[in-house]
Formats: structure tokens, sequence, C-alpha cells
């Protein structure tokens, strides 16, 4: 684990899994995206279409403001609504005054290209393969005043201990918990989502990952009162769509709040069993970072780069793995579909790494 400058980085901090299905990657089966398949609901849908009708109006996001204080327990000054996570990380960037921004990697790269946006320098912390990825709090610089970490973290997939995170938590410094794929975790353990005990603690949640609705554009923040409505004071007028505020609304109501539950052990199990399969093909340099706790998997192999294009070939996509600080181009993310799709992608990847067969004489 080391501390860096990110000045100079080759990093592409903004390529993301999208870009591995656009075009003429849209015919592909995508295992580059970390949306779960089969969404939105038709109960979702349906709700969203409901509120097509009060478009003339300007958003109230009260209700949907209301709605998600109640799910964590909170008041409702401690909950911002905004347009998708990567908006709550703009309005960090640009509203708060910090000197020693550190970003933990990996992770989303969109924190640390929203702070240089914004006209910071940023630090980095690596963690490293031969830890695990894990966690060392102590690898943090002291005088950090804003310190960024995923939980579970993308790519990773690795699951922090809440008790870890929270030891780098102390006055004086901003402590940025991307929950974006915590509700994928069953019981959503280690989560800091609904935690006021914890100093200068701001919690961000995305809706877009469980219930696909990356389209639509509607994530939380949860921290303190005064960081609220400063990053509110950061907000342009009606930031969330009427739509989004229904879907809001919709997800953190007790009927949605068990659907996703389910789904995060299905998730589980669907996990488990891509893992096991690409267990399998240890033999030909394939490592998975375990344990994996998010809706998706980090995997090292060698020739990555060669492997990502010919599963192409074959029909599959998945996302490239160098774009990350922190890691090279011998890594891939792998985002967890249903066993049927994960017994055709292991098929792929085992005929992509097997031997050429020798010409017979």
């Amino acid at each position: 684990m080391r501390t860096e400058g990110s000045s100079g980085t080759a990093h592409d901090l903004r390529h993301h899994g999208d870009a591995e299905v656009r075009d003429e990657g849209a015919a592909l089966v995508d295992l580059a995206v970390n949306v779960r398949a089969d969404t939105p609901p038709r109960w979702l849908r349906d709700r969203i279409a409901g509120s097509l009708t009060g478009l003339a109006s300007y958003p109230d996001g009260r209700a949907a403001r209301a709605a998600v204080a109640a799910r964590h327990g909170l008041p409702v000054e401690r909950v911002l609504l905004t347009a998708g996570a990567a908006e709550a990380f703009v309005l960090l960037a640009r509203a708060l005054k910090v000197r020693r921004p550190v970003v933990v990697h990996p992770q989303f790269t969109e924190p640390e290209a929203a702070l240089r946006a914004a006209g910071h320098t940023v630090d980095r912390v690596l963690l490293r393969a031969e830890d695990g990825f894990r966690l060392d709090p102590a690898a943090v610089p002291e005088d950090a005043d804003l310190v960024v970490i995923g939980n579970p973290t993308n790519p990773t997939s690795v699951l922090h201990p809440a008790a870890a995170l929270a030891r780098l938590a102390r006055p004086g410094r901003v402590l940025v918990v991307d929950e974006a794929f915590m509700d994928a975790v069953p019981g959503e353990r280690e989560a800091l989502a609904g935690r006021t005990d914890v100093p200068g603690l701001v919690v961000l949640r995305s809706l877009t990952k469980t219930w696909g609705l990356a389209g639509l554009r509607i994530g939380y923040v949860l921290s303190d009162p005064e960081t609220v409505a400063e990053l509110e004071r950061a907000q342009p007028l009606w930031p969330v769509s009427t739509p989004a505020l229904a879907a809001a609304e919709a997800c953190v109501e007790p009927r949605a709040l068990a659907e996703a539950a389910a789904a995060a052990h299905r998730i589980a199990a669907d996990r488990a069993h891509l893992v096991a399969g690409l267990g399998a093909l240890a033999a030909h340099g394939v490592r998975v970072v375990e344990p994996a706790e998010g809706p998706f998997v980090l995997v090292r192999l060698p020739g990555a780069a060669e492997v990502r294009r010919r599963l192409r070939e074959r029909g599959y996509a998945v996302r490239r793995g160098d774009t990350f600080p922190g890691l090279g181009a011998e890594w891939l993310r792998v985002a967890v579909r249903g066993r049927g799709v994960v017994d055709g992608f292991l098929a792929a990847l085992s005929e992509v790494l097997r031997p050429p067969a020798r010409p017979t004489r």
C-alpha cells in the first residue's frame, strides 16, 4: 500500500464500462456494465410512466427526500437527492474547501476526475493485490482533509469492514464512502449509511445499479445537515427530474427493499458460480480477487487485452482494468450475470485460453 500524486497519470479516468457496449459493441453480451440485468421491473416502469402526467410542473422533491430519509432512519436535513451519484462527486469537488484530497484506489475513477476538474491536486493511496486490496487505515496521510473510498469497491469487489472505514474519520476531515453497490450485498453488511456517530461522514448511494436506472440518473447523499446544505447550494435549480423522483420514492418502499434484498442473495449465488468457473481456469493463469462481495469480480490473467479482444469476437464484452489507478493491462472486470449467461461466457473464455492445436503431420 503506497501513496502517490496523480500528476502525469496515464490512466483514462473518464473511461467507463459502457464504452465496451457502444456502437459495434451494442450486440455483445454485456458483462462490462455493473447494472443488474432484467431491470427495471414492470412495477417500477409503471410508477415512472405514471409520473409523466406531471411533466408540466417543476419537480418537487420533498416526498422522495422524506422517503429516502425514512428508509435510513434520518431527518430530511441529512439527505440530498442528486442526478446519480456522479453528480454528488462533482458537488463535493466544487463546494467543499479542501487542501489535500486523497482517493483510495483502485476504485471508481469519477471522484478523482471531478476533483481534478475542479482544480484540486489529488493524492492517491494505492491498495495492493498482494494484500487482497484490503484497506489499512494507517496508510491514509494524517493531513488528508478529504478521503474517498468505495464500499464494496468498484472494481475490486472488496467489502471493507465498517469499523476500518470509521477509523479514517477525524475532526476536520470529510470521509466520503461510495456505497453505490451496497444494496447488492446481502444484509448490507458493513454499511455506514444511516450512521450519525462518524464525524465528517458523507455516504453516497445510487439507485441506478440494482434497479437498472442508469439512464434516469438518481442517487443521494447522506451527511450532516451543514454539509448537505453546502452541497445543495452548489446544485442547479430542480436537479432531479420528476420521473427520477418518482423512482426514488418507489425504490425505498418496503416492497422494493424486500425485492432488492432477494436480488442480493441471487447475485451472491450467481457470483459464487462465476468465481468457481473462473477458478477452474487457474491452470491458464486466471486469478480472481477474493472474497468478492459486489455484483462484479476482478480477474487477473496473462494477455488480458488480447483475451478481451477475442472474447468480443465470440460475442462477450468485459471491462478492461487498466484505466483504474493501481491496476495494469493484466486486469479485467466481469459483471455477475445469471447462470446461463455465465456458462456461455466461461465456455468462450476457456476456448480463448486454450492453446492452439498443433498441426498434424
